[in-house]
């Protein structure tokens, strides 16, 4: 009890002063009495309940239980003002126990339990540990980033034990750890560095607490697939491009330096995700010839050459060459005025 609480119930600090007296306890400091005198643990979690138990006899006369700095029980009379301290009932007499429900971090220190036999003063003193499971209170949000980029990443845990903090990288081909320890630092990152960070903290107290970053990169068009097709006239054909990119490329599709317009002469662009196809609904001589599909984001523009020629008469057409066919004037004002849109 506090100087404050003294002046303002006199009569109580009295009591207690005379207590304490009589058991031999001093403020703050257990009493001891010869090998009567036992230290001990009791380790418990957050959240859980912790039961302080007190060997007794028919020589006691009285009985207390004190922490650091308040009684919380004397004999059957309770003092402590917490409701989450209640003492048990327990079925013999040799055993003067107490509970402590829903146990926090403030409740963390010494206990005493304070015998009086045959007007000798004998104590055992407790200290309870509370464990707190591992819990992410901190870490970095998910970041977009353009490729070459460096990156850092951390991740802030509590806990008690001090908990381990370990980062892994989740693809397609599992897990594997990438840093132990709060920050995972990348320098000129790349495209294949992208996907989500776990970010794992542990204390074996309870399963492991994890959160996930995702990590995005730009880059710009690769294209990786264009084939050349082979259709007879009459039939309806297909030039298929494909590229890579974040954000998604946009595409465009030219005949010479002739943009494609969709709907147009008898052609139809359709673009889905990072594929754009080129149909022809009823191929003719003049549809034969080399086409261009141009795939361009913010980060950079990237062409190939694909061809479409009559049934059997190019068979050894296997590949589109990854080379302009348009002329490099138009293709540097095809770059400007789209960059320009950002």
């Amino acid at each position: 009890m506090g100087l404050a609480g003294c002046l303002a119930l006199p009569w109580k600090c009295l009591v207690v002063v005379a207590l304490r007296l009589l058991f031999l306890v001093p403020a703050g400091v257990p009493a001891r009495s010869g090998d009567s005198y036992l230290k001990d643990n009791i380790t418990v979690r957050q959240g859980d309940s912790a039961v302080l138990k007190c060997n007794v006899d028919s020589k006691v006369s009285r009985v207390a239980w004190l922490n650091r700095t308040t009684i919380l029980f004397t004999g059957n009379e309770k003092w402590s003002l917490d409701p989450r301290v209640v003492r048990l009932n327990n079925t013999v007499d040799t055993e003067y126990s107490i509970k402590i429900l829903d146990v926090n971090l403030h409740d963390e220190g010494p206990y005493v339990c304070s015998i009086l036999t045959n007007k000798k003063p004998e104590s055992t003193k407790v200290h309870l540990i509370v464990q707190v499971p591992a819990r992410i209170v901190n870490i970095s949000p998910n970041i977009t980033v353009n490729e070459g980029s460096n990156v850092s990443l951390m991740c802030l845990a509590i806990g008690r034990p001090e908990p381990n903090i370990v980062w892994k990288y989740r693809s397609a081909r599992g897990r594997r750890v990438v840093n132990e320890g709060e920050y995972v630092e990348m320098t000129a990152i790349t495209k294949e560095q992208s996907g989500p960070y776990e970010c794992v903290s542990s204390n074996e107290i309870s399963p492991p607490d994890v959160r996930t970053v995702q990590v995005t990169v730009n880059y710009p068009p690769v294209i990786s697939r264009a084939r050349s097709t082979g259709t007879p006239v009459g039939h309806r054909g297909v030039l298929q491009c494909e590229a890579s990119a974040v954000p998604l490329a946009d595409f465009q599709w030219y005949k010479e330096d002739r943009p494609l317009v969709n709907g147009l002469n008898g052609v139809k662009i359709e673009n889905k995700g990072k594929q754009s196809m080129l149909i022809f609904f009823n191929v003719s001589e003049e549809d034969y010839g080399n086409y261009t599909c141009v795939a361009m984001n913010m980060l950079g523009i990237t062409n190939a050459s694909i061809i479409l020629y009559g049934a059997g008469a190019m068979h050894d057409v296997n590949s589109a060459a990854l080379c302009p066919s348009i002329s490099p004037c138009l293709l540097l004002a095809l770059a400007l005025f789209y960059l320009s849109k950002f």
